[in-house]
């Protein structure tokens, strides 16, 4: 309750003066009162230039003039006829969150008082009622509203700070995994350098894998994984010499266990870098079979990673239709028989069976794409789907010694 004892702040210490720049220099109040002379004495009492005070008989007429025109404050009488100061109250609330209000009664009784605040007033006036008080509680009033609605544009602010630099945070973030996209890309191709025959596989066996994956509907998280594992599934080939990597004839078993090596050692390399987990479980098993019969682990079925199931198809696919020490590339129809071929043993049944429901020209179309531009990253991220385009005439390959991407030397 205000106290009727008061004094009026003078006008350099009033909320209403211009002492906030904020605040509006001109303080609009309507007085709701279905006795006409309160409503007119509060009127006289908030009177220009610091307020204009504009008067309401009912709740109804209140709700109306409140439609009409915007007010910093209301003063409404408790006992009203239709809608009463306390539903009145509730709606401005609910409607203009923003507004002061006071009520006044004419029962000195706390109880009353408290019960009005408990529902959102800001004060309470006992009839008859003071100009110190009015204006001293209006003023108390004002101010609680004005530093709430400060909090609350602060609060606003804050929250659009908070989006843009999150903006720029996933900004940089997304540079970084670029970056790093880059660098895989460039280590991947660098891997391949050792091998001028296989220049460009890396790649290529990435688009093979993320064509597949894509109508298989993975997720761009997955995609992502997928494609840091193909860049960098023959790294343990840094591990294995020249004489074995680029060996033109057959190998010896000794050999052949040696190259086989080189999985576990890509895995050990990559296996300690957090962002690259998932691509060192595929660069560890990328060459399992479905049927079990391939290394390190000799996984079967489904404990082989998805991951790995579909890049096996796109390895040995790439590994049939392109040229190796060892023999000449076989044609990419030759490629899709030999996959069907070997369905249900070394691949995996359902990959190959959305391999195979891939148009065949997109094979080639991504193949030539890759050998005659210049490799770059932005391709990779950008182009899925590549416009098809007629492969040429390639050799045909001699038959194959250990399975049909010759396993033994990938």
């Amino acid at each position: 309750m205000a106290n009727a004892n008061a004094s009026v702040p003078q006008r350099g210490e009033s909320i209403v003066g211009a002492a906030t720049s904020d605040r509006p220099s001109v303080i609009r109040v309507l007085a709701v009162d279905d006795e006409r002379a309160a409503s007119k004495l509060l009127a006289i009492m908030l009177r220009p230039p610091s307020y204009c005070c504009s008067t309401a008989s009912n709740g109804e007429e209140a709700l109306v003039a409140l439609q009409r025109e915007p007010f910093d404050a209301v003063i409404s009488d408790l006992q009203m006829p239709g809608i009463s100061g306390l539903e009145l109250l509730a709606e401005v609330r609910r409607a203009y969150p923003h507004v002061a209000f006071l009520v006044t009664t004419g029962l000195d009784d706390v109880e009353v008082g408290v019960q009005a605040m408990r529902s959102g007033a800001d004060d309470y006036l006992v009839k008859p009622l003071l100009e110190s008080a009015v204006r001293a509680s209006l003023e108390s009033a004002l101010h609680k509203r004005y530093l709430e609605q400060q909090v609350e544009n602060y609060r606003q602010h804050l929250e659009e700070m908070v989006a843009e630099r999150t903006g720029q945070l996933r900004q940089a973030l997304e540079h970084v995994e670029h970056s790093y996209e880059d660098t895989l890309e460039a280590l991947g191709r660098s891997i391949d350098l050792r091998d001028t025959e296989t220049a460009g596989h890396s790649q290529r066996v990435c688009l093979y894998s993320i064509e597949m994956a894509r109508a298989m509907a993975w997720s761009e998280e997955q995609l992502g994984s997928l494609a840091r594992g193909a860049h960098l599934h023959d790294i343990g080939k840094l591990g294995i010499p020249d004489a074995i990597l680029l060996k033109p004839g057959p190998l010896t078993a000794d050999e052949r266990k040696r190259m086989q090596r080189h999985a576990q050692i890509g895995f050990d390399l990559v296996k300690d870098i957090a962002f690259l987990s998932d691509a060192a479980e595929l660069v560890l098993t990328h060459h399992e079979r479905h049927d079990g019969g391939g290394y390190p682990r000799g996984l079967k079925g489904h404990e082989i990673l998805p991951s790995a199931r579909i890049f096996a198809v796109a390895d040995s696919f790439d590994a049939i239709t392109s040229d190796r020490p060892y023999r000449r590339a076989s044609s990419f129809e030759s490629g899709l028989q030999i996959i069907r071929d070997c369905s249900g043993t070394q691949f995996d049944p359902q990959v190959v069976t959305v391999f195979l429901s891939i148009p065949e020209e997109t094979w080639p179309a991504i193949a030539n794409r890759q050998r005659q531009l210049p490799p770059r990253s932005s391709d990779l991220r950008a182009s899925r789907s590549p416009s098809p385009s007629a492969p040429g005439t390639l050799p045909k390959a001699p038959a194959f010694a250990s399975g049909p991407a010759n396993e033994g030397r990938k």
